[in-house]
């Protein structure tokens, strides 16, 4: 990893400083490919049927699944990362986590905080949803004034909780499409191969089919909403009465574990979880 990114990964992962691990360029490579591929074991990947990964976790699941190698996936997250950071550093934007009422209109309350937006001046505003995660629960990304007006008027929308996230922009939005040039390049100059087994895409919570439909969703899923609720019913729609399979989350943090729990509680109850400095420990 150290030779594909230039500098010290692990050592920036053990040792900080915070703030720069916190930056996109180095948090995305960081988190989903060193502790996710470092924590599989050989017997999982044996017996394993499908794999998924949230965001830049797809690039994980797919060098899990033998579709790219390690270090042409780890170079492709890094020029991913760093295309995402100048994104993020050209509009002050981010994303707002929110769980809402049953009766909670996401997209209404996104033309009503564009129509702010619109008032104060900025010109093509951009606030949308940006990661079906559970019932009830919405990532909305785009123009900070945009998620400063959702946070005060939360009330108004059936908002219960809302949260701003530490991130630098606002992923998967409109707001990335400065990225998507520099990772289309990359991963045109990659050999991909058909998955070993199924992989679930972010973008239609669908099979990856061959390359040229991995290499089309990859740089499609910069700039569209991660189906993630949508890819957990993909994932474990099956005959009533059958049973669920083992589910392991790999790498630090067990919130994909929660958003399973909230999706499919029958799934959730075959969960584990791995993470490799646990299990150093």
């Amino acid at each position: 990893a150290e030779k594909v990114l230039g500098y010290d990964l692990l050592s920036l992962c053990l040792e900080g400083p915070q703030d720069e691990l916190d930056r996109t360029q180095h948090c995305q490579p960081a988190v989903r490919l060193m502790f996710g591929l470092g924590s599989v074991s050989v017997q999982v990947v044996e017996s394993c049927v499908a794999a998924a990964g949230y965001s830049v976790g797809e690039f994980a699941a797919l060098v899990f699944a033998g579709a790219l190698g390690f270090a042409e996936a780890l170079y492709a997250v890094k020029v991913r990362a760093e295309a995402m950071q100048r994104a993020s550093e050209a509009v002050p934007s981010g994303m707002l986590s929110v769980i809402g009422r049953r009766e909670a209109n996401y997209k209404f309350a996104c033309v009503e905080a564009r129509k702010h937006c619109e008032s104060l001046g900025i010109e093509n505003p951009v606030c949308e949803i940006s990661n079906y995660l559970f019932p009830d629960s919405r990532v909305i990304a785009g123009h900070l004034q945009a998620l400063e007006f959702l946070q005060k008027n939360a009330q108004k929308y059936y908002f219960m909780r809302t949260k701003m996230l530490p991130v630098s922009g606002a992923f998967h939005t409109r707001l990335m499409e400065s990225a998507v040039e520099p990772l289309a390049e990359v991963l045109k100059s990659i050999d991909i191969q058909k998955p070993l087994l199924c992989v679930y895409s972010n973008v239609d919570g669908k099979k990856y089919m061959h390359p040229k439909h991995i290499r089309k969703l990859l740089v499609k899923q910069v700039v569209s909403p991660v189906l993630w609720e949508q890819t957990m019913h993909s994932v474990y729609e099956r005959k009533q009465g059958t049973e669920f399979p083992y589910t392991y989350e790999v790498g630090p943090g067990k919130q994909l574990g929660a958003v399973l729990k909230k999706c499919n509680l029958k799934a959730w109850k075959q969960y584990n979880h791995v993470d490799a400095l646990e299990d150093e420990e």
